[in-house]
């Protein structure tokens, strides 16, 4: 018996858009979100560079705003979650708490710096991300604060260190520092030594 051949063949276009999918849709608009900002990230443009029709778009969209709600979404799950994950525990060293939540940046598993600073752009533009974006930054900076506490810090200068690790971090990212791999490990006892400061003497240290 033979096959209508207008039931089995599919255009090169209608192959694509079976094929791709939602997590496709919303990794591309995250590398334009990370390079270009927010404003960037428009479904015609994603639509031509992935050479199908907007149709392809709401197979797996119900809307523009349904795509930001998975772009924030991935913030959420990659930038947030590590430290939410901290945010109960238990400190019985303050050096290796410490240790903990700066090798959420350092290690960037999963964390992402340069989606970090896309949605904080992002976030300057709307009030609900804005919002968020604080809470992120009022967590992180409340974990280093119990870190340096957890040391033997009084408050003012445990919110000071805590302040000085967080802006540090978040400065290296915003000028785009690069630096050898191996020249910052060398570095790392320095700069632990300079954030936790002289009430902690510890080997290895952080930076």
């Amino acid at each position: 018996m033979k096959t209508d051949s207008r039931t089995t063949k599919r255009s090169p276009s209608q192959a694509r858009r079976q094929t791709l999918t939602r997590d496709a849709w919303v990794a591309a608009a995250r590398k334009v979100l990370e390079k270009r900002g927010i404003a960037e990230v428009k479904i015609d443009r994603l639509a031509q560079r992935f050479k199908v029709t907007r149709g392809s778009f709401y197979f797996h969209f119900s809307s523009r705003k349904d795509l930001h709600d998975a772009l924030i979404e991935e913030w959420r799950r990659n930038n947030c979650a590590p430290f939410e994950a901290l945010r109960g525990a238990e400190i019985t060293d303050g050096f290796s708490f410490f240790s903990t939540i700066v090798h959420v940046w350092v290690d960037e598993k999963p964390f992402s710096p340069l989606l970090d600073l896309a949605i904080r752009d992002w976030a300057r533009t709307s009030r609900s991300l804005h919002g968020e974006v604080s809470d992120m930054d009022d967590l992180r900076l409340e974990l280093l604060q119990r870190s340096f506490a957890a040391m033997g810090y009084d408050e003012d200068e445990s919110l000071v260190r805590a302040r000085i690790t967080y802006f540090h971090q978040i400065g290296q990212y915003a000028i785009a520092f690069k630096e050898d791999p191996a020249r910052r490990r060398a570095l790392q006892p320095l700069f632990g030594q300079v954030l936790v400061g002289p009430l902690v003497i510890h080997p290895d240290g952080e930076g």
